[in-house]
């Protein structure tokens, strides 16, 4: 069986060929950890390989977590599953960045918890239901929404397109998100994840969301 290490030794390899064909630096990509699902010894275990970069999708999950993982020194962590704006004050204390704002009234929430945090803006661009996000068309308000938050820094899009075995079947959204973002003079871009990561890198991915490839199949919650 694999080690972590092995696994992130593979992990950062592929990076660093994806962006190579497209003639891009792997520094300039995050590789966050998602470990949601995970306990906090195997984000510890992570943080002692180098990692600081965690995603979890659950504000309850973290909250559970962090009384093992105060001591971890330039961590951050990572919202990337849906939140609501009740949530936000919460989610304000536990995370350093929120990647899915997708509503006006959530980024004003976060903006009145008083905490700087970096955020991205959630785009659905996919008609599953499942799907959380904004509607392309609403990023000029949320921009402006963010904008009028002194304590926010928009740090970039995300998105999630639909599950596919095939790789490919990825690009079209990856490539949407980042028209999105040229057209809207946003830098980062959340996208990619374990299967379809080096797709993401070739279309512009800043951040790929890498759970599954790190640490293994998930347990059930």
């Amino acid at each position: 069986m694999e080690t972590l290490a092995e696994r992130l030794d593979a992990v950062r390899e592929r990076i660093a060929r994806a962006a190579q064909r497209t003639r891009r630096s792997s520094s300039g990509i995050t590789l966050l950890a998602v470990s949601k699902l995970f306990p906090a010894t195997a984000i510890r275990e992570a943080y002692a390989l180098g990692l600081r970069e965690f995603g979890e999708n659950y504000v309850q999950e973290l909250e559970g977590k962090a009384p093992e993982l105060r001591d971890l020194e330039g961590a951050r962590f990572h919202l990337i599953g849906h939140l609501q704006s009740n949530k936000a004050g919460k989610a304000a204390d536990l995370f350093q960045v929120i990647q899915t704002v997708d509503s006006p009234k959530l980024a004003r929430r976060l903006g009145e918890a008083g905490r700087r945090i970096e955020v991205m803006l959630e785009v659905k661009l996919s008609p599953e239901q499942a799907k959380s996000g904004a509607d392309p068309e609403e990023l000029p308000g949320l921009i402006e929404a963010v904008g009028g938050c002194a304590n926010l820094r928009l740090a970039g899009l995300m998105s999630m397109p639909p599950w596919s075995d095939d790789p490919e079947a990825s690009r079209p959204y990856f490539r949407r998100l980042r028209e999105l973002a040229e057209r809207h003079g946003v830098a980062g871009l959340s996208m990619g994840m374990s299967h379809d990561l080096e797709v993401a890198i070739e279309e512009g991915s800043t951040c790929v969301r890498v759970g599954t490839a790190l640490f293994g199949e998930r347990r059930k919650p």
